[in-house]
């Protein structure tokens, strides 16, 4: 049986992650496609952004009721479903050019990788042992870093050299892929219905001690990437280095990898410490791009602080949300893909209003602001939530 195996099941695990992948790089992919966008629909920079926005609502605001109407589902078949619906929403993005019908699409999109997203996490822990439960779940999520390190830069590549639509068709392409992939390589595992009250609720997991900071810096760590991260393109303009959007993106998402790999390496020993590290590279990477960007040397340099703090962002607030949660690991983990939405949608809101208010330089200067509170909670929750060691799975 599987569960007695010591391998991981590799195969259907990057599945997961490639279906991770294209979700998150779906959400971010305008953040270098908005000139392009904005002159197609007709409207502005900052309104393609929220493009990012209404797919984070998306997610937002369906990904736990849609989870628990289908919680009897079984996992496959959900999953090929939401995937199926993906791409068909991606479609529609691709090919319209009528602004308000573009953002039925986005809003669409979120809808069912929110969904995707709710079962991914156990999905990957059922088809693990228990002692690689952590790992499988661990390289099923690699899929978020991956795509803002990887996949951002290559769509922003594909929309310069032929269009932003054919970026999204992309998207299309490699989901039909991955629909044959699910089929061949993913087993099938039944759905699950709780009976009523034996479900931890929200409020019980907020309870939980050092679950509550997680989830605090979380929204706020996400909130002040997004605002940045959606107007890159729009700064990097200001900045007088538009046509160097593409490697921007590509030396941030060098820095990224680099990154995932030193938290994965890392993790086990030093949680705490990287969880404080990564915080203060992006501060700091916020403050020279408010300060001293002018010159590109520093702007790049800048970035690579960014890139190295943001990586291995996701597997480590993931990790700290599950170990936090205890028991009630599951309740955590569907909490944070939640309010991670929210910080996205409210990130690409924000951003859109400091762009169009007080300015590009106004987007570094607001993740420096943001960061100190983070540091602040990292820094106090030294026995519950980032602890400076992780207990044992």
């Amino acid at each position: 049986m599987l569960s007695r195996s010591r391998k991981l099941p590799m195969l259907a695990l990057l599945a997961l992650a490639t279906a991770v992948f294209i979700t998150s790089l779906t959400e971010t992919l305008p953040a270098g496609l908005l000139p392009a966008m904005g002159s197609d629909l007709g409207v502005s920079e900052s309104a393609t952004g929220q493009t990012v926005t209404i797919y984070a609502l998306g997610t937002v605001l369906t990904a736990i009721p849609l989870s628990t109407a289908t919680a009897g589902w079984r996992r496959r078949r959900l999953l090929l479903a939401a995937m199926a619906g993906f791409a068909v929403a991606n479609t529609v993005t691709a090919l319209s050019t009528y602004y308000p019908l573009t953002m039925v699409a986005r809003f669409a999109a979120g809808v069912a990788a929110g969904l995707a997203w709710a079962l991914l996490a156990g999905y990957a822990r059922r088809m693990a042992p228990a002692h690689l439960q952590g790992k499988a779940i661990a390289v099923a999520m690699a899929g978020i870093p991956v795509a803002l390190s990887l996949g951002v830069p290559a769509g922003t590549f594909i929309g310069k050299v032929i269009n932003w639509q054919a970026a999204f068709l992309l998207m299309t392409g490699l989901t039909l892929i991955l629909l044959g992939w699910i089929l061949t390589a993913v087993p099938d595992y039944p759905g699950s219905r709780p009976e009523k009250g034996s479900s931890p609720s929200m409020l019980s997991t907020l309870k939980v001690p050092g679950v509550t900071p997680v989830l605090a810096v979380t929204i706020v760590f996400v909130f002040a990437h997004t605002i940045l991260y959606t107007y890159i393109a729009s700064l990097l303009t200001h900045l007088g280095m538009d046509d160097q959007t593409g490697i921007v993106l590509l030396v941030f998402g060098g820095a990224s990898l680099l990154s995932i790999w030193a938290v994965g390496t890392l993790i086990n020993r030093y949680p705490r410490s990287l969880m404080i590290l990564s915080t203060l590279l992006i501060a700091v990477a916020g403050g020279v791009l408010a300060l001293l960007a002018q010159a590109p040397a520093l702007a790049y340099a800048a970035v690579v602080l960014w890139g190295l703090g943001w990586g291995g962002a996701p597997t480590l607030l993931q990790t700290a949300a599950g170990e936090a949660g205890g028991e009630q690991a599951d309740t955590a983990q569907a909490m944070l893909v939640t309010l991670w939405n929210v910080a996205m949608a409210g990130g690409g809101v924000v951003g859109g209003i400091l762009l169009d208010a007080l300015g590009t330089t106004s987007l570094p200067w607001s993740v420096l602001i943001l960061l100190i509170p983070v540091m602040a909670v990292v820094v106090a929750a030294r026995v519950h939530g980032f602890p400076a060691r992780r207990g044992r799975a």
